[in-house]
């Protein structure tokens, strides 16, 4: 069985249940296992160097549309609030097909992992010209992400009072037969397992409810999680006091999207009595700082949300309202959002992080086995070196958000290597970034 040395860190920021910090450490790995932590320890298989280095649990990204790595910072979406945004994209995302769904997963998953991150969700909603969730995830397997592939649907359009082109939307029936399609065909529930699948309609202004409840009795049956965009901003709100005459909130619960096994994106509108009902019932939130900062929704909750028990983690969102894909920036971003609207102590550096990892573990069902560095996790790990100009003169280098670096130097899912001295080594990125902006020149000339 292979190991792995990871050796001298400066300082291992744990994310265990003690919290601990430990200094002039190192970290054992065997079989993709971290099988101890501590000073002074040997191996016979690869060493990697940690000084001058801090050390955490790989970042977790709980909420992402990979497929808008082509569309990025598109014009006339780029002022937009989210109703009209999505309405400037649509007719650009129709002329997708399987090789634009593969190429944006590529590129966003390596952005992905030069950030710090090892595990992501992603919520693939439309399936034009032959596309399927099996492009996303063949992707992911080639760069080597623990990936949480998402069967999102639209199936309510213009012409039945939703929002997206009818040239976009699915028949209720072929989508829950896809799902369960996908779900045999790639969800893995052994422990370490590299690809999930959920069950994730896109949103209540794109779907009925009752593929919303059969959505549930599916995933439940199947038992896979559950996903969906919930409560983004103020339109959001409007439309479903309009249509469904109640709250965002009792309209998930009455359907039966409430549960440890559902996790909502977003959230930045919940009141007092929806964040009290996702404590209870331990449904999660992925935060999407930037992306809401971008579309102009506001800012999420997240400060009432952790003091009541939601379980909170952070998304990127798309690449298109981002319109990046950092999850450290993302990690930075909700520290700053809560600071400037409550105070420069409403959330610290290291609370950011603990949220940017064992918090979204926690989210997407992990929070056993990923998350931390401890004896018996997985060994999903970020190496930060820490002697550059953006941390100079850091006196305190677990406060990684505070200064810096942006950029992994070392990244290891489930003890193998994607990033080594800043780079992706599990793929060849370069024509892959080749590929995309093929793809991204062609969608543009024929907008």
């Amino acid at each position: 069985m292979s190991e792995t040395l990871i050796k001298n860190a400066s300082v291992i920021l744990t994310m265990d249940d003690d919290r601990r910090e430990l200094t002039a450490a190192d970290i054992r790995i065997s079989g993709g296992v971290i099988e101890e932590v501590g000073a002074g320890l040997g191996s016979a298989g690869d060493v990697i160097d940690a000084k001058g280095c801090l050390v955490t649990p790989g970042l977790v990204n709980t909420h992402h549309h990979l497929f808008q790595t082509l569309t990025r910072a598109v014009p006339a979406a780029q002022d937009a609030l989210l109703f009209g945004w999505l309405q400037t994209l649509y007719p650009i995302w129709s002329r997708f097909g399987p090789d634009h769904i593969y190429v944006s997963a590529q590129v966003g998953l390596a952005e992905l992992a030069l950030s710090g991150c090892t595990m992501t969700s992603d919520h693939l909603y439309l399936f034009p010209n032959g596309a399927r969730l099996d492009d996303s995830i063949e992707a992911a397997k080639e760069v080597g992400l623990r990936f949480h592939a998402t069967r999102g649907a639209m199936s309510i359009g213009e012409s039945a009072g939703g929002l997206p082109p009818d040239m976009l939307v699915e028949k209720e029936a072929a989508i829950l037969e896809d799902c369960i399609r996908v779900i045999d065909a790639h969800h893995q529930t052994d422990a370490g397992a590299l690809t999930r699948v959920g069950v994730a309609p896109c949103s209540p202004f794109s779907v009925s409810r009752e593929l919303m409840r059969d959505a549930a009795l599916l995933a439940r049956d199947k038992g896979v999680m559950m996903h969906t965009h919930l409560a983004e901003n103020d339109e959001d709100i409007a439309y479903s006091l309009a249509q469904f005459g109640c709250r965002p909130g009792q309209y998930a619960e009455d359907l039966g999207w409430t549960g440890d096994d559902v996790w909502h994106a977003h959230c930045v509108k919940l009141d007092g009595a929806e964040i009290d009902l996702f404590a209870r019932s331990r449904t999660g939130v992925a935060h999407c700082p930037c992306s809401n900062c971008r579309l102009g929704s506001g800012v999420a909750p997240v400060r009432a949300m952790r003091d009541a028990g939601v379980p909170l983690g952070l998304g990127v969102d798309g690449s298109a309202s981002n319109d990046t894909g950092n999850l450290v920036a993302e990690a930075r971003q909700a520290m700053l959002l809560q600071r400037v609207t409550q105070g420069a102590d409403a959330m610290s550096a290291r609370e950011a992080l603990e949220i940017a990892t064992r918090g979204g573990a926690q989210v997407l069902g992990r929070g056993d086995e990923c998350g931390q560095i401890a004896k018996g996790f997985r060994a999903d790990i970020a190496i930060w070196d820490m002697s550059g100009a953006e941390a100079a003169g850091s006196w305190d280098m677990a406060a990684l958000l505070l200064a810096g670096p942006s950029k992994v130097r070392d990244l290891i899912v489930e003890g193998r290597r994607i990033v080594s001295g800043g780079e992706i080594v599990s793929f060849d990125l370069d024509s892959a970034l080749r590929r995309q902006r093929q793809l991204a020149d062609d969608l543009q000339e024929g907008a």
